[in-house]
C-alpha cells in the first residue's frame, strides 16, 4: 500500500492543544473519530475543506498542519 504524500502534525497539535482527544477534534470538524485516526496515520487525505476546518480548529495556518512531500522517496 502506498503511503500518502501528505504529511500532518495533527497528533502534535492535539497534544499541544490541552491534550485534545481524537473524538474532540472529530466533533469539532464534523467527522468520525475513525476519519481523524486515518488522517493522522496517513492512510487518508482529507478534502481541502476538511483540511481548512482542522487548521481553523487549531487556529494555525494550513501549512503548519499539513505538508506535501513531492518526492515520496525522501
Amino acid at each position: 500500500m502506498v503511503k500518502s504524500q501528505i504529511q500532518n502534525n495533527i497528533r502534535v497539535l492535539r497534544f499541544n492543544n490541552t491534550e485534545m482527544t481524537q473524538q474532540q477534534l472529530a466533533d469539532a470538524v464534523g467527522v468520525s473519530r475513525q476519519t481523524i485516526v486515518a488522517i493522522e496515520k496517513g492512510n487518508y487525505s482529507p478534502s481541502l475543506e476538511l483540511a481548512f476546518r482542522i487548521a481553523h480548529t487549531f487556529k494555525t495556518p494550513l501549512e503548519d498542519v499539513f505538508t506535501y512531500n513531492s518526492n515520496p522517496d525522501e
